[in-house]
Order: C-alpha cells, then sequence, then structure tokens
C-alpha cells in the first residue's frame, strides 16, 4: 500500500510542476508519467484524466498551505501585521520558487486559471473556490482592521477583492519580469490601498 501511495503523490507532484513551470495545455500525461517515474497504466489506477490529476493535486497543495496561512492570519495578531506578514510569505515562497527553478512563477492558482477558464470548468472551480478563500483572509483582516479604527473600510468584501487584484498582478508581472523586486512593493501598495497613514517600514527587507 505504501508503494501505491507514493505512486499517486509522486504524479500529484509532478503535475503540479509541470503545468507550473510550463503550462496545462503543453502537458500531457506521458510528461507526468515519465517525471514521476511511474508507468502510464499505474496512471490510470488513479486518475481517470489530466484534469483529474490536476484538481486532485491542486486541491492537495492548497489543503497543506492553508495551516501556515491560517497562522499568519490568526486573530491573536494584530490586523495590518497580518497582511504585512502574509506579504513576506509571498515574498519568501517566491524567492525559495526562483531558486529552485529559476524563474519567479507567480501565483500557481492565478496562473492555471487564466489558461483553462474558458474551456476546463472542473478546473475552473476548484481555482475559483481557492482563490476565493484567499481573498477571505484578506477580508478577515481588513474588518478587523476597520473594526479597530486603524483604516476606514466599512465595506470590507469589496476592498479584499481589490487587494486580490493588486497582489495578483504584481505577482503576475514579477512571473513575466522574472523580477522578485516587484513582489517587494506588494505591503507598500497594500496599506496605500487602504489609507494606512503609517508608512514606515512597510517594505519588504532583503532576506526577509
Amino acid at each position: 500500500m505504501g508503494r501505491v501511495s507514493d505512486g499517486k503523490t509522486k504524479l500529484m507532484e509532478a503535475v503540479l510542476e509541470l503545468i507550473w513551470t510550463g503550462s496545462y495545455g503543453s502537458t500531457t500525461i506521458d510528461q507526468i508519467c515519465e517525471k514521476a517515474g511511474v508507468k502510464k497504466g499505474s496512471f490510470y489506477y488513479f486518475f481517470d484524466s489530466k484534469s483529474d490529476v490536476a484538481v486532485t493535486a491542486i486541491d492537495a497543495d492548497w489543503q497543506r498551505r492553508r495551516a501556515e496561512i491560517d497562522t499568519l492570519f490568526s486573530p491573536t495578531v494584530p490586523p495590518l501585521e497580518r497582511l504585512r506578514r502574509y506579504c513576506e510569505f509571498g515574498y519568501r515562497f517566491q524567492t525559495e520558487i526562483k531558486a529552485k527553478f529559476g524563474r519567479v512563477l507567480g501565483c500557481p492558482q492565478f496562473c492555471l486559471g487564466a489558461e483553462v477558464s474558458t474551456r476546463e470548468d472542473i478546473l475552473q472551480k476548484k481555482i475559483q473556490e481557492i482563490l476565493e478563500q484567499k481573498r477571505k483572509y484578506l477580508e478577515s483582516a481588513i474588518r478587523d482592521a476597520h473594526a479597530e479604527g486603524l483604516i476606514n473600510a466599512p465595506d470590507a468584501a469589496s476592498k479584499s477583492r481589490a487587494l486580490s487584484a493588486y497582489i495578483e498582478g504584481l505577482l503576475t508581472q514579477a512571473r513575466i519580469q522574472n523580477n522578485l523586486e516587484i513582489i517587494r512593493e506588494a505591503i507598500c501598495g497594500i496599506f496605500d490601498l487602504l489609507g494606512v497613514k503609517e508608512m514606515e517600514s512597510a517594505s519588504i527587507k532583503p532576506g526577509k
């Protein structure tokens, strides 16, 4: 059973890397199997199709990452500090990705969603679900910051959509330009959009 489980995990890891570093459309089942070191017959033991393994892998990867994001957005952390830590987390993550793959890769869900949303309904729905969950973290921080009188944002949902679009835009630009410095601007832009007065020490420092 251990070997069976290992094969499934390897296929999921392989499809995530291939579609993130390349594209969903250019990735084939043969490539997924080759990268995972799993025979094609075994692929169909676990999954019905490329979209099936992609949806499963994306969901599993997100569930693993949520624990850390839950910690970043803990109600015990001051709301504006949650946003700062989230930006620092994103910068560190993209730095690690660039060190591993040689490129800034941006948001995996956003990149894939932009590619497949018009033709892969199951994938589109899963990606939309994850992006909405990510937005909810921003909304909670904004709502708490407003309640504490730190910002004026009575419509936290609307403001969170603006912040989400801004963050995803920065990550996409960073991917296109292969430039980590773009991501370092995130917290300054977020504080500006929220009307935060105290901007000192807002930027993400090198090495963070």
